[in-house]
């Protein structure tokens, strides 16, 4: 053994690190060292860039400064929102303030008259219905050709390149968002919420059928090989062996492109495509901040409820859910108030 290793071992013997471990301490230290200095270069690039970004936008401090009394008195504006506009009863009765939501409720006909005679004039309700119907619908009539493009699109169902003609339709469709698409279709149904359903119908096309076709590339290969090898022809195998794997997935794609699409609704009828949008641009214009505060209100509520009812529709829809059931005692499940409520027995 040599002097060094000797000595060492002496000095770890004594408590004290051997030459090779204080090393070893050093290169962590300055690794260490190195990734800190990297880390707060990084964070003030972002910040320089950050800061070079708002200045280009126009952004300074002392319009902020000026401007906060008045954001301060819209921001409490929208804080006390008017319901006056809720249903036709509220408007006809000049119900301001939280008494047209609450004097609306306490007379339910209003409700159900404010949907009837959404024509009649302009109501919270009826926009509210307007946008849901037109996020539904729209999502409704996109969905089978959603599924021919999605299908299509798979490099297991479609051999390449001949499956890039249709997952390329689906991307130039994704390519243009839903706003975009409703200026093509006002020529034809004016500024309507007709416009809407068909721009929206239109993007579900792009967006599920994409969704579609990702879970198709992820199908195992055992079922259908187990298809293939009883003579099934190529349109069994594909419904049998590769559909039937990811029905269920397919349908929790669905019911997640629909709470975008009524999102998506909402923000068309800003363009006059009518529902929710279009009331709180129109109240927005005429600087109405409490009244187009309640028409955001009815937006939380409704955007809330979409995604609340699509959870609890997936949970009921899963698999182990149904499993060892027929078709109709799942669908009697469904009826099922305890399990809707997550309160189904282990």
């Amino acid at each position: 053994m040599s002097d060094e290793a000797v000595d060492a071992d002496a000095g770890a013997s004594r408590g004290q690190p051997s030459a090779r471990i204080r090393e070893r301490l050093d290169e962590i230290e300055r690794a260490q060292r190195i990734r800190r200095i990297l880390m707060l270069g990084l964070a003030i690039g972002v910040l320089v860039l950050t800061g070079a970004g708002l200045t280009y936008l126009g952004f300074t401090l002392a319009a902020v400064v000026r401007q906060f009394p008045v954001f301060l008195d819209n921001m409490l504006n929208f804080a006390t929102p008017d319901f006056r506009f809720f249903t036709l009863y509220s408007s006809s009765e000049s119900m301001d303030g939280w008494s047209g939501f609450f004097g609306s409720l306490a007379n339910p006909e209003s409700l159900v008259e404010s949907i009837l005679q959404r024509n009649e004039g302009t109501s919270i309700v009826g926009a509210s219905v307007v946008t849901i119907i037109v996020g539904l619908t729209g999502t409704v009539v996109g969905f089978p050709l959603a599924l021919f493009f999605g299908v299509l699109g798979s490099e297991r169902v479609t051999p390449f390149p001949f499956n890039f003609l249709f997952r390329g339709t689906m991307s130039t469709i994704r390519a243009i968002p839903a706003i975009v698409w409703v200026l093509f279709y006002i020529p034809v149904f004016g500024p309507t919420p007709l416009s809407a359903m068909f721009a929206i119908a239109t993007d579900t096309i792009g967006n599920m059928g994409r969704l579609f076709t990702d879970e198709l590339e992820e199908v195992e290969e055992g079922p259908i090989e187990a298809i293939s090898s009883t003579g099934a022809n190529r349109s069994q195998v594909i419904s049998f062996g590769m559909l039937s794997q990811v029905f269920s997935s397919f349908i929790a794609w669905a019911l997640y492109i629909t709470e975008i699409n009524v999102r998506i609704a909402i923000s068309l009828g800003v363009v006059g495509a009518g529902g929710l949008g279009q009331y709180i641009k129109g109240q927005l214009a005429q600087l109405a901040f409490s009244r187009a505060a309640a028409g955001i209100f009815m937006v939380i509520v409704i955007v809330i409820s979409v995604e609340l009812f699509s959870s609890r529709l997936r949970s009921r829809l899963r698999p182990e859910e149904n499993s060892g059931k027929g078709f109709f005692e799942s669908l009697r499940g469904l009826a099922d108030g305890d399990s809707w409520l997550g309160r189904t027995e282990k």
